[in-house]
């Protein structure tokens, strides 16, 4: 029995191993499959992708999957089954913001097995916005010749374009959000602007907005001598066009150049409103820049087209400029090489007195004194007249009796001072070259006659007057000051402390002109005779009258500011300017050491600050406090500036939107233009692309002439003109 039961038993599980064999079912889940077995599992073929959208479309994703049908899908978000998201590809509603970023992928199954695809991302874009006005233009006013400028604010999505209109009109190039007209006239008063901004999504249409344009007032302003006054201290406050926000490389740049035959050595000098007869086409109310040359020219243009209004050669017949005399400080003709001066009050229409060196066919060597008409450039008072002099000493070219003049050895290089009705002149060598002395010669600008004469070295050489193209100064009491250069001075003093001999070489001069010209006051410092003989002489750089100054107790004093080789800085009272002692105990202030490198340049005066520009050094600002210059400077240019340093100007509306301007002596030469508060630079014509306002190579001795929003400069050839670009 027991046999029997066991045989049954293995028969049993005989049969059943081969039915099973023979069956070929599997186990639920089971992906493996027998010999024979036709099922197959799923396997992606291609995964989902990533999908990105703008908020409120839908995004679809799909799969394609292999394996034995049917298959089955589930969509998941994340790992959240999605309802009803069981096919190939999955759809999403419309989307939202908070919907970036998600993870959506899907798991395929049938009945062989499943497998999860990859995971792709959905991104959502915020919806575009169509642009929107947040802050509108508004009505402008500008005066005739001023541009005007419209401004937009706008929101919408990126990006934003523009298109500014003239009533309905585009205006062609007129597609930022602000926009900038031309120069304006007055028959566009009255105009108006809008702007459309689109983007994508839409556009938007600002508001109208005006434009009025009011006649520009007549230009009163007038720069008729060197450095704007006869105390030349270089300062225009009546500035009103340039300020300290404008004058920036976008806004301020060269608008023109008037070419002229030769060095402009003379700073340009410019007269508001000059009414213009009987000169054809030029008739008529003309702004005048006058430009000198140093090939015996003087041009009178159109101050604001740059037209030729008149042109006159200083020359007589079979006459040429003068050769350089040997010397290459002027070269290679004299011709002007000083400032003229102008009365707007003399002859019909004002007159130009300018000093003219030439040369005629037997080599002789001439100086003359031109009055010229303002309007129509004609000769004045029977002029010219030829500058001769004689002086009582037994200096240099002295006769045994007096010392003469000869016109070949001098340049009248200071410029012009015009002082009670009388033109005076101050007298430089050609370099060293002797014999010359120190010469100081007054004229009736009235007739041209020769009015006094002085020589500040009559009885010894040299004691030129040079102070780099300066004018002689004065006060209002009608007294010159200027700085004379290396040359004998007399040591040995009279009872009133003044040299024996009369000669003043490398001092600081004072002199009255009540009687004719006679020397009323003198600085001279205790080393000026080694000064001299090392050619280290004061009378290289310029002077400025001060006005008047109180001091800590409250006393007036009437001050005078001056430098020269040794680069001291010498503050001198006009009143006692201290003679010469052997410690220099009479000088009001003196900073050692100031002004490195030396000064051949002039200053310029601001709102009690004096601005110096000595030889590879930058501008310096000097502070007046109670009549007091500061120790050390209190604000400097971050530019330095090479020989010969640089002579500033100053721009301003009284005391606010000062201006300090100065050009670099370069190749190219280099207009720069600083806040005159700290010096720090707003503008310079190296600044702008592809060389836009370079104006060629420096001259010498450059003084840029500032008036009326223009900023004029001589150059080799011509006058640079620089104001508010259109």
């Amino acid at each position: 029995m027991n046999v029997r039961r066991l045989t049954d038993i293995l028969c049993f599980l005989i049969v059943s191993l081969f039915l099973a064999g023979c069956s070929g079912v599997s186990t639920p889940g089971n992906n493996a499959s027998g010999p024979g077995d036709s099922s197959a599992a799923p396997s992606i073929a291609t995964q989902p992708t990533n999908q990105t959208v703008t908020a409120g479309q839908t995004a679809t994703f799909s799969v394609t999957a292999a394996g034995t049908a049917p298959l089955s899908y589930q969509w998941q978000k994340g790992t959240t089954a999605i309802t009803g998201a069981t096919s190939a590809s999955y759809t999403t509603a419309a989307t939202t913001a908070s919907d970036s970023g998600a993870q959506f992928s899907v798991v395929v199954k049938n009945s062989a097995g499943n497998i999860a695809s990859n995971a792709a991302t959905l991104t959502v874009n915020a919806a575009p916005v169509a642009p929107s006005i947040t802050q509108q233009p508004s009505n402008q006013t500008v005066t005739a010749g001023q541009a005007a400028t419209f401004s937009v604010t706008a929101a919408g999505i990126a990006p934003l374009s523009y298109q500014w209109q003239q009533g309905t009109t585009p205006i062609a190039g007129a597609t930022s959000a602000s926009y900038t007209t031309a120069p304006t006239t007055t028959s566009e008063s009255g105009s108006q602007y809008r702007v459309v901004v689109s983007n994508s999504a839409g556009s938007a249409t600002s508001n109208s907005v005006s434009l009025t344009v009011n006649a520009a007032a007549p230009a009163t302003t007038d720069v008729l001598t060197y450095h704007n006054d006869i105390a030349r201290t270089g300062q225009n406050l009546t500035e009103t066009t340039l300020t300290t926000s404008n004058v920036t490389s976008a806004k301020f740049g060269k608008l023109g150049f008037y070419s002229v035959d030769g060095l402009v050595d003379a700073e340009p000098l410019y007269a508001s409103n000059v009414i213009v007869p009987n000169n054809g086409t030029n008739n008529g109310t003309h702004n005048v820049l006058v430009v000198a040359t140093e090939n015996d020219s003087v041009y009178a243009f159109d101050a604001d087209s740059g037209a030729t209004i008149w042109q006159l050669s200083m020359l007589k017949s079979g006459e040429t400029a003068s050769d350089n005399r040997g010397c290459g400080q002027v070269t290679p003709e004299i011709g002007v090489t000083s400032t003229p001066v102008i009365d707007r009050t003399r002859g019909p229409n004002g007159a130009i007195y300018v000093v003219a060196m030439s040369k005629d066919g037997s080599g002789n060597y001439h100086q003359r004194l031109h009055a010229l008409d303002l309007a129509l450039g004609t000769e004045l008072f029977s002029g010219p007249v030829d500058i001769q002099a004689t002086y009582p000493g037994t200096g240099d070219n002295s006769n045994g009796t007096d010392v003469v003049f000869d016109p070949a050895q001098y340049k009248e290089r200071s410029a012009l001072l015009l002082l009670n009705g009388v033109i005076y002149t101050g007298w430089a060598s050609h370099c060293d070259i002797r014999p010359y002395t120190g010469w100081i010669m007054g004229y009736s600008e009235s007739t041209l006659a020769q009015t006094s004469v002085l020589n500040v070295t009559p009885n010894g050489n040299e004691g030129a007057i040079w102070m780099a193209g300066a004018g002689l100064a004065a006060d209002s009491s009608g007294n010159i000051y200027f700085l004379d250069a290396n040359g004998d001075f007399d040591t040995t003093l009279n009872s009133s402390g003044f040299p024996s001999d009369g000669d003043y070489g490398n001092a600081f001069m004072k002199l009255s002109t009540s009687s004719g010209l006679a020397v009323a006051d003198y600085f001279e410092m205790d080393n000026g005779v080694a000064e001299s003989g090392s050619d280290t002489d004061l009378g290289s750089g310029g002077m400025i009258v001060l006005p008047d100054l109180t001091d800590g107790s409250g006393n007036t004093l009437h001050l005078a500011v001056g430098a020269g080789k040794d680069s001291n800085l010498y503050l001198v009272n006009r009143d006692s300017m201290g003679k010469f002692s052997s410690n220099n105990s009479n000088i009001y202030q003196e900073l050692a050491g100031a002004l490195p490198g030396g000064v051949f340049a002039m200053p310029a005066y601001f709102n009690n600050v004096i601005y110096y520009g000595s030889v590879g050094s930058p501008i310096q600002a000097f502070t007046i406090t109670n009549a007091q210059l500061s120790a050390i400077a209190t604000a400097q240019t971050p530019t330095s500036f090479g020989y010969p340093g640089a002579t500033p100007s100053v721009s301003a509306n009284g005391t606010s939107n000062g201006v300090v301007w100065a050009v670099e002596n370069n190749s190219p030469a280099v207009l720069h233009a600083y806040n005159a508060t700290n010096l720090n630079e707003l503008y310079n014509s190296n600044q702008a692309s592809n060389g836009r306002d370079q104006f060629g190579a420096g001259n010498k001795y450059i003084t840029p002439t500032i008036v009326n929003g223009k900023v004029f400069v001589g150059t080799t050839n011509g006058v640079a003109v620089f104001g508010l670009l259109p």
